[in-house]
């Protein structure tokens, strides 16, 4: 019997990337790397960038990093791809930093409000 969850699909998700980062045998650079290169050759959609931008900022990629793969696969998958791909990772990081802005925003009144009531 299968467990029901509120988001099935994202804790699918969640596993499947546990897993493969266990039996995955590359530093966290080259993993993230790769995994960036896989999305801009599928043509993925900005969302799916947005889950590699805090594992990307813990293995401390630079922005010449990621240039630098979209730059060497471009011959492979196109320039369209690569144009696409930069201004979806771009996307991804306005939505990441929208995010950690919302949850900021969101402590900083809990604490406010706890303040108030002490």
């Amino acid at each position: 019997m299968t467990k029901t969850t509120d988001a099935p699909v994202l804790e699918t998700l969640a596993a499947m990337t546990v897993d493969s980062i266990e039996r995955c045998g590359l530093d966290d650079k080259t993993l993230i790397l790769t995994r960036l290169a896989a999305l801009a050759a599928m043509d993925a959609p900005a969302i799916s960038y947005v889950a590699h931008v805090d594992p990307a900022m813990k293995a401390d990629l630079t922005v010449e990093q990621v240039q630098d793969v979209l730059v060497a696969i471009a011959p492979v998958v196109g320039t369209a791809r690569v144009m696409s791909a930069a201004t979806r990772i771009t996307e991804a990081l306005g939505i990441a930093i929208a995010v950690a802005e919302s949850e900021a925003e969101a402590m900083a009144e809990a604490g406010a409000h706890n303040r108030i009531r002490s």
